[in-house]
């Protein structure tokens, strides 16, 4: 049973008694602002033509509520297009559910933990591919330690039969998926149930098979996490993350010289440099013109600087303002290896059904616009600006003001200041 208006997230995403370092969450269900079921619906045609432009506003204001959070996120992040019914995103639905099936299926076939409601924490193999039948690993995957369990493991467990090069590397990343797993929001009372863990172990498993360039990196746990929550269906959490792992996707390809968000760091120097050269030029003094302290923000989109429920509100916010409709088309296969989308081809895309940074993005006439992402960060270092010019005498000191401000930020806050941010930048780099 849903709450009334004024509830806080912290209602529907419910935290564990003794988790009681666990910030608390700002936003609250306000009628008239939050997007409503009722609201929602309203804006479907009967044939299931969905007016998006009705909801964007609304979303960026008062976010979503939590009955229908997941339903919405699926067209926020492009898993369905606006412009199709009812009967077709039904099929769509039934299709993907299908190929997540098999792709699950061939994952079991290559280790049979999969879809076993187990999961692993320790190596499976060698980065030769030999594999390991320590006991340590046996009751991880068994997850219990009787004798049976350990007599019997070896021939479930693993396989003698040479493995290829790229089945070895997604069995040497198993582990760790699972290390990941069950440290991912552990204050919540919906991961005390193993079933609900191994979902998201499993998720993350087809998924890094899928993505041989990526595979799976840190971080990745916590962008997954609020799909399983919000989506009841295994399938449709995996075609969310896969959605949202398509803009993503670049801050886990790291090489031996750089990492996946080395670019955005560098626009968010070039953006701080523009807009507040007294701090750009104080970090850079310090040995942080690098910007890696920002590092862990737009690797995992501020999951850590915010509760629970208040990183779902900022991330819903944010794809609002940028929601482009020709960003994935419903008429493109769903291809997790290429993690991009070519958009619609032939249509002509509608001003009045982007988000609001979109429309900024668009009137400017960038080329290739910089995320909303980027902005955020830059918004809170320009917010504490004088603490950091004040009070940071080194690196450390940068860290730790960053990190105390952790579960203090307004998530609406933060983004009202992004977006001032954005219009000044873009008057400032169209100047020059």
């Amino acid at each position: 049973m849903w709450k009334d208006s004024g509830a806080p997230t912290d209602s529907f995403y419910e935290v564990r008694p003794e988790s009681t370092d666990v910030p608390k969450t700002r936003f609250k269900i306000k009628a008239g602002k939050t997007l409503s079921a009722r609201k929602w619906h309203a804006a479907f045609s009967p044939d299931g033509y969905l007016d998006i432009s009705k909801t964007l506003g609304r979303i960026q204001h008062g976010g979503i509520h939590p009955s229908i959070r997941g339903e919405v996120w699926e067209f926020l992040l492009g898993c369905y297009d606006p412009k199709s019914t009812f009967a077709e995103r039904e099929e769509i639905r039934k299709i993907r559910r299908v190929k997540y099936a098999m792709w699950k299926e061939e994952c079991r076939q290559m280790d049979p933990v999969v879809g076993s409601g187990r999961i692993i924490t320790a190596p499976l193999i060698t980065e030769d591919g030999v594999p390991l039948q320590d006991p340590l690993n046996l009751l991880e995957a068994q997850g219990d330690g009787n004798a049976s369990s350990m007599s019997n493991g070896p021939k479930e467990i693993t396989s003698h039969v040479p493995l290829d090069k790229k089945v070895i590397q997604w069995k040497l990343t198993l582990h760790q998926i699972g290390l990941d797993v069950v440290r991912t929001d552990r204050m919540l009372v919906f991961y005390e149930k193993q079933e609900n863990l191994s979902k998201l172990w499993d998720i993350l498993a087809v998924y890094a098979s899928r993505d041989e360039d990526v595979g799976y990196g840190q971080g990745m746990s916590d962008l997954c996490s609020p799909m399983i929550i919000l989506l009841e269906d295994e399938a449709d959490a995996f075609w969310c993350f896969e959605r949202l792992m398509r803009r993503l996707r670049g801050n886990f390809r790291c090489t031996e010289s750089s990492v996946g968000v080395e670019t955005q760091l560098n626009n968010l120097a070039s953006i701080t440099q523009v807009l507040d050269p007294k701090l750009h030029q104080h970090l850079e003094t310090l040995g942080g013109g690098d910007y890696l302290f920002a590092f862990r923000m737009l690797m995992v989109l501020f999951r850590r600087e915010f509760s629970f429920g208040d990183s779902l509100f900022l991330w819903e916010m944010m794809w609002a303002l940028e929601y482009d409709p020709d960003l994935f088309s419903m008429y493109e296969e769903p291809d997790v290896a290429n993690g991009n989308g070519k958009g619609s081809k032939g249509k002509v895309k509608s001003i009045r059904q982007c988000g609001k940074f979109e429309r900024e993005n668009m009137r400017s006439g960038s080329e290739a616009p910089l995320p909303i992402s980027i902005f955020l960060v830059a918004s809170v270092l320009k917010a504490n600006s004088s603490k950091l010019l004040q009070e940071a005498r080194g690196l450390d000191d940068v860290v730790k003001i960053l990190n105390d401000i952790s579960g203090d930020l307004d998530a609406k806050k933060a983004c009202s200041g992004a977006m001032k941010l954005h219009k000044k930048y873009l008057k400032k780099a169209k100047k020059t």
